[in-house]
């Protein structure tokens, strides 16, 4: 096995272990953070995989946008609370 196998496996498990911590989080601003970083890990898996182009994809949508999209959408909901 090769240093390339070796750390594929290795953001792998922890790609896994962050999608486990993002479903368990307790605090919903945990979980769009762990989903963050879930997201950037499936995008250096796709480049390990030899597919840029959907990594690139990736970052742009799953990391970019959705987070985005999860933060806008949380901090308007804490706002419409406090009122």
């Amino acid at each position: 096995m090769g240093i390339i196998e070796i750390s594929e496996i290795i953001i792998g498990l922890i790609l896994i272990l962050f999608g486990i911590m993002a479903v368990s989080s307790k605090k919903v601003l945990n979980s769009i953070i762990y989903l963050s970083i879930m997201s950037m890990l499936a995008v250096v898996s796709f480049v390990f995989m030899k597919s840029p182009d959907v990594g690139i994809t990736e970052a742009v949508i799953g990391s970019g946008m959705a987070t985005a999209l999860f933060l806008f959408t949380l901090f308007s909901a804490k706002k419409e609370g406090d009122k």
